[in-house]
């Protein structure tokens, strides 16, 4: 057996640091935490470079000693508990006393800090999680931590950080929480000397959401409220139209902490059955008040999963506070009822490309408003493919103008929804499509059988196999007005780092600032209205295409756009529209989805006369 020893000091606190620590977000998270703790009432992050070399949190709180100073990068060191009791009903952020030891022993860390009243305040400075200076210093009232060079002196986590746009982002996905969390605390965010959002800090959510989520989140929202046995439950959730497709926009607050819980995402979503399509996902900015000794946060270090003490209580809370907002459909018309934030506390527009396109084709209509496009025009920049090439997924594409959805001469057609070219006599088929069930299955006799067919999967599998042929990638269609779409700060960075390959799936991206992508051209076939829902479903496929025993993105983002492509389930289909789809299952060239789901079902005659007794 190997000799047991104990660990040297500066071994502990790598490992401590790896439990607290893991990207630069986790930074920016600890410190926001502390500086609520310390009652601030104004707060300010910067960052460069995704965080990895520059890091600076300001806030006008109470400051700290300079006798404490240097105890407060001590491990296990705080001002938040005194005795175990306290452990049971905790009501701040932090209080493991873990956070500045963590970040100190894997950054260079410096702080300014002075107290309510002091004449003075102090500046220390570590290495590594070593003192090398402390002294003295003029400074205003609160704290300054800068933090630089994250994980210089591990090398080994470097490797598995991602590039600065993600890390960016994860950044302003914390800051973001933090600024939601507290609405009566000032946050002002700026990433690599860009501000990219302000709160007014007047204690009123809805001016917090508006924001830093902007004005087609804002007003979108239902106000849902409820009260009763020791819970309060008060904040917005979105209109059932406003669906989303992932959960990156459903934020849960528990006394004044950003949680992540099953529960209350399965409370929120069982209130919204049968009122939204499978695969899409309610929003929500919820904040949940219950007396601290029924809630344990103290289950994990970054003190974001929780326990309740009594979950049926708390489900029943959040559910039928959604329920009711739903039923009640209590919208308020905020943008209209009050002004909006000051241009100096929403993100201001900013051109796509002003050189590219004159400013009287802008969509910017007023300074302090984000343009969402309410339709695009859409011009074709493809050919028809030579004649010696089997027709595209999408059909034979001519040059044309299409406005607001309707084609002033031919309308680019996906797969089965206009005959591709005049074909000679064939035979007949050998079976009979006998007509549509529900919207939603073909029905179609051949022999001594019937098939039900899911015209919506078979279609979307018969594109994406002939989107997967394409060598040349996905064939596309240029919008004459960029659509700006409002897809959140991390999904807009997830897009812009994969930028290269949703050129190839027919993307053209730009950044547009405040979680928003301007785009440019989309993938011929698809509808301007399914353009957002599509690309915040593409970032759900990179996070997919990543993990074992996916199709791989490439094949992700491709089924995601031969699903928008597809026939649509639930709406009644031309006859015409049935011939291609009906085709190819019942030749079998598609038995299954791209995920692999049958996408037909066979009834035999024998089957049949066995369920009426016939046999």
């Amino acid at each position: 057996m190997a000799k047991i020893f104990e660990m040297s000091q500066h071994m502990a606190d790598l490992i401590a640091a790896g439990e607290v620590v893991e990207r630069p977000a986790s930074v920016v998270k600890e410190l926001c935490e502390n500086a609520i703790d310390a009652g601030a009432g104004a707060l300010t992050v910067e960052i460069k470079n995704g965080g990895m070399t520059y890091i600076r949190v300001t806030d006008d709180g109470c400051g700290i000693g300079p006798e404490d100073v240097t105890t407060a990068f001590l491990r296990h060191a705080t001002s938040k508990l005194r005795k175990e009791e306290e452990l049971s009903s905790i009501k701040t952020l932090g209080f493991r006393g873990e956070a500045l030891a963590a970040i100190a022993a894997v950054s260079r860390i410096e702080m300014f800090t002075r107290e309510k009243g002091a004449s003075e305040g102090t500046f220390i400075s570590l290495e590594g999680g070593t003192v090398t200076e402390k002294s003295p210093a003029g400074c205003p009232e609160g704290t300054t931590i800068i933090v630089r060079d994250l994980f210089f002196n591990t090398p080994a986590r470097l490797k598995f950080m991602k590039k600065d746009a993600a890390e960016g982002a994860a950044v302003s996905a914390a800051v973001l929480r933090c600024a939601l969390s507290h609405p009566e605390l000032s946050v002002r965010y700026i990433r690599d000397g860009r501000e990219e959002f302000h709160t007014p800090g007047d204690g009123r959510t809805d001016s917090c959401i508006y924001s830093v989520l902007g004005r087609e989140f804002s007003s979108s929202m239902l106000e849902a409220r409820a009260s009763g046995d020791g819970i309060s439950i008060e904040g917005y959730i979105c209109s059932p139209d406003s669906a989303r497709g992932n959960r990156g926009h459903q934020f849960f607050f528990v006394n004044g902490r950003f949680v992540k819980s099953q529960l209350l995402q399965a409370a929120l979503e069982q209130a919204y059955r049968n009122r939204i399509f499978s695969g899409r996902f309610p929003s929500c900015v919820l904040y949940i008040t219950l007396n601290p000794a029924a809630v344990d946060v103290n289950v994990h270090p970054a003190k974001t999963e929780i326990k309740f003490m009594n979950e049926r209580q708390v489900f029943d809370a959040v559910h039928y506070a959604a329920k009711a907002a739903l039923d009640g459909e209590n919208r308020l018309n905020r943008i209209e009822k009050s002004s909006p934030p000051s241009p100096s506390q929403a993100v201001p527009p900013r051109p796509v490309d002003t050189a590219a396109r004159d400013s009287s084709t802008s969509p910017v209509k007023e300074k302090d408003e984000m343009p969402y496009n309410r339709g695009v025009d859409f011009v074709t920049s493809i050919q028809p493919p030579p004649e010696n090439k089997e027709p595209s997924l999408t059909g034979v594409f001519e040059q044309t103008r299409i406005v607001y959805g309707v084609s002033e001469t031919t309308m680019p057609q996906p797969v089965g929804k206009a005959p591709l070219k005049s074909e000679p006599e064939q035979e007949p088929a050998p079976y009979r499509i006998i007509g549509e069930a529900m919207s939603l299955y073909i029905i179609v006799e051949r022999g001594e059988s019937l098939f039900l067919i899911d015209k919506h999967a078979a279609h979307e599998r018969l594109l994406f196999d002939r989107l997967k042929s394409r060598e040349e990638g996905a064939m596309s269609q240029a919008l004459m007005t960029p659509l700006i779409a409002a897809v959140g700060r991390e999904e807009a960075a997830e897009l812009l780092a994969h930028k290269e390959l949703l050129f190839e799936m027919g993307f053209e991206l730009e950044d547009f600032g405040a979680g928003a992508v301007a785009v440019n051209s989309a993938p011929a076939g698809i509808e301007v209205s399914d353009i957002t829902a599509l690309l915040t479903e593409i970032c759900e496929d990179i996070r997919l295409g990543m993990k074992p025993g996916s199709l791989g993105v490439r094949d992700e983002i491709l089924a995601s756009i031969a699903c928008k492509a597809a026939i649509k389930a639930g709406k009644s289909s031309e006859p015409a529209e049935h011939l291609p789809v009906v085709s190819a299952v019942m030749s079998g060239e598609v038995k299954y989805c791209p995920h692999g789901r049958p996408v037909s079902v066979e009834l035999t005659k024998k089957s049949l006369d066995k369920s009426f007794k016939r046999i």
